[in-house]
């Protein structure tokens, strides 16, 4: 009998344990020993050294760091705050009760999000390729110039930041969707009596309900676009510089970890990136808080 209430008592930890398990190897490990190495100079193979705050002040002083920074906030800035306004548009026509086929056309807007980030990136490539890309076939057909997309430091932020706005914009329409789903109605049909326009109701009623959810998709849509890597490191795998536009802080990593072999310093820029979001991630926790208790 004992043994049965044994086993009755530590069987829920025997199932959940593979995920603390897993969580501890892939998890939490690598992220103390990121720590541990970002104070080390190792290239991998042979004994680490350690230098202190050696790479952290060799971090300060990186100017190609700085530029992808700059990369980087560029193509967030481009590509998350359209892409969300865009969304919020969406998903105020998909809840006026003219539209017909709702569900289908919110399945169609969620699948860009589950296709491979990979496969997307790959499809723009072609489409905003240098040489013979649908873009630039429709700006000689338009009898204006080519333009070289992957090449140029201005447009290929401008594709990767599309790439994102591509992928992500009809996940946060569905957010958008199930918000307004929940204002109550009573709201819409007060303003329609009033003789309020389709504008003015999105205005004055969605938008004013919907700022916890705006800013919960602006938090996140923050901390996913601060870390871009896939969509450059496919779009312009060979020869990406930071002035080249392409190199972003993960990729910049990336290419210091993997391509230089140097760990050490690779671990400092992942904590730099950590510091970053954390930064932008206490101000829209402010802005979550205090701004919409104050109004």
């Amino acid at each position: 009998m004992s043994k049965k209430k044994d086993i009755d008592k530590y069987a829920p930890y025997l199932f959940i344990s593979p995920f603390y398990i897993l969580f501890l190897i892939f998890g939490l490990f690598p992220i103390i020993f990121a720590g541990i190495l970002a104070f080390h100079k190792w290239d991998g193979l042979g004994e680490m050294r350690f230098v202190g705050w050696g790479n952290f002040i060799r971090l300060l002083h990186d100017t190609d760091f700085y530029l992808s920074v700059k990369n980087t906030l560029i193509i967030w800035v481009v590509g998350t705050f359209p892409m969300l306004f865009l969304a919020l548009v969406l998903a105020f026509m998909l809840n006026l009760k003219f539209v017909k086929h709702k569900e289908w056309l919110k399945a169609i807007f969620f699948l860009p999000n589950v296709t491979s980030v990979v496969a997307v990136t790959i499809l723009f490539g072609l489409i905003f390729s240098n040489l013979d890309g649908l873009a630039n076939s429709l700006l000689q057909f338009l009898g204006l110039s080519p333009i070289k997309w992957v090449t140029s430091t201005f447009w290929v932020r401008i594709v990767i930041a599309l790439i994102n706005i591509w992928m992500y914009l009809g996940y946060n329409t569905i957010i958008y969707l199930t918000g307004i789903m929940k204002i109550p109605k009573d709201y819409y049909e007060a303003a329609i009596m009033d003789g309020a326009t389709n504008f003015q109701i999105f205005r004055y009623i969605t938008i004013p309900q919907l700022k916890p959810i705006i800013l919960f998709t602006v938090m996140m849509s923050t901390i996913g676009g601060l870390q871009v890597f896939s969509e450059a490191q496919v779009l312009v795998p060979q020869g990406a510089t930071p002035e080249g536009g392409a190199m972003t802080i993960v990729y910049y990593l990336y290419h210091a970890a993997f391509s230089n072999n140097d760990y050490g310093y690779g671990s400092a820029l992942a904590w730099a990136l950590v510091i970053i979001i954390m930064i932008f991630s206490l101000l829209n926790w402010y802005l979550t808080t205090y701004r919409i208790k104050g109004e």
